[in-house]
């Protein structure tokens, strides 16, 4: 890159993240709520992440560990400070409450309930701050007849349809290798918070000076439902159990994995016009042309025999070759990425997607950029994950204790 091509720095305001002053307070574990609360932390927010005392948040003990600590926990908690705490206490308790006043956002993912009964339902912190906007993630949300029960993510993606729909036809359904559910909340949940805080600016008055807060409570179920796409509509209208498809997406074609030489490529060739450069890609010009196969309706009707040419020609050929070819001439295609791929592919390194850090034990470590990019305010990794109680005393030090 020349230097006349380089990009722009930001400048230092700007580089501290458009979520620069304000305020979070991370009840939550796991994943849910500190995942929200690495968002809003990725993107300048000052966030205080409450542990109990002893091992902490338990994802600190998750997957792979290096001296002691998951890899893992240095990508969900960067950005953020610890501060132990007991909540089983008044002390920590009262700790929480004088915190929550001085905060703008406080994020729990406990079972509904479990903050009132600590003295710390929404009542209680809202008198002290009218503008507190509390994130509530469960598994089911704070009302309902399924409300006290327990909900992991394994549980809402069932509930919230996607699970029926992952594997082949007639077989279990399988599950990603990751928890799409507890996601998918925090996603939601910052979006959630994003808009509570627009709509407390929108609400400053003399009797509010900080505008009003609210709470914003995201159910692990509804936030798979929500990318459900057409399947409640399908079913209301036409009585249609959408079904599990395996590599295909069904009512849209084509678009599949494709079985090459030396592996497998996905090509998604379901526009018209991407369709017509597929057929004459793969050397069959008559499925190109035949009047039938210009719309999705034809193609779906004649998929069996569509998928058939194209493997025909990919089995013969590495899949480099086949996403090379296809590529060429704008037809959507790509190899199934492992992690290796992602770590040597050169697109990740040049998006800024993969960043170096050294953790606090001094481990050099790749992880996950900020999504997403912002070209004037964007996001920065400006502290690695605190040690278990690193922040304790910097952050309730003018405190009486």
């Amino acid at each position: 890159m020349t230097a006349e091509h380089a990009p722009v720095p930001p400048p230092a305001a700007a580089a501290r993240g458009p979520l620069a002053g304000l305020k979070v307070l991370e009840l939550g574990q796991l994943i849910a709520g500190p995942f929200a609360g690495k968002t809003l932390g990725d993107f300048g927010a000052d966030v205080i992440k409450i542990e109990p005392p002893g091992g902490g948040d338990p994802l600190r003990q998750w997957r792979l560990l290096h001296e002691g600590t998951s890899v893992w926990w240095q990508v969900q908690s960067r950005n953020k400070r610890s501060v132990v705490l007991d909540l089983r206490t008044e002390a920590g308790r009262a700790d929480v409450r004088a915190l929550a006043a001085e905060c703008d956002v406080l994020i729990e993912n406990f079972k509904p309930g479990t903050m009132e009964k600590w003295g710390l339902g929404p009542e209680v912190l809202g008198a002290d701050n009218p503008g507190l906007i509390l994130l509530r993630i469960s598994g089911y949300g704070q009302t309902g007849p399924c409300r006290d029960l327990p909900g992991f993510a394994v549980v809402a993606e069932a509930m919230g349809g996607l699970r029926h729909l992952m594997g082949e036809p007639g077989r279990a359904p399988v599950r990603a290798g990751v928890s799409l559910g507890d996601t998918l909340a925090a996603l939601h949940g910052v979006i959630g918070v994003l808009l509570a805080l627009q709509a407390r600016a929108a609400s400053v008055s003399p009797e509010a000076p900080r505008g009003r807060g609210q709470v914003v409570d995201v159910a692990l179920y509804e936030a798979v439902f929500n990318c459900m796409e057409s399947l409640l509509p399908e079913f209301s209208a036409f009585g249609t159990v959408r079904e599990p498809a395996g590599s295909a997406l069904p009512g849209i074609a084509p678009s599949n994995v494709y079985r090459c030489a030396d592996g497998q490529a996905v090509i998604g060739g379901n526009g018209d016009s991407i369709y017509r450069r597929l057929m004459a890609a793969i050397g069959r010009p008559d499925l190109a042309e035949a009047p039938d196969l210009a719309s999705n309706a034809g193609r779906v009707a004649r998929i069996d025999e569509i998928d058939a040419a194209i493997t025909a020609w990919t089995v013969q050929r590495p899949v480099d070759e086949v996403v090379a070819v296809l590529q060429a001439v704008s037809v959507p295609a790509g190899r199934i990425y492992t992690v290796r791929d992602i770590a040597a592919d050169p697109h990740y390194r040049a998006r800024q997607m993969i960043e170096r850090i050294v953790t606090a034990d001094g481990l050099a470590l790749d992880v996950p950029g900020i999504v997403p990019r912002l070209s004037a305010t964007p996001g920065s990794i400006r502290t690695v994950a605190p040690t278990l109680g690193q922040h304790t005393d910097e952050v309730l030090r003018h405190r009486p204790r």
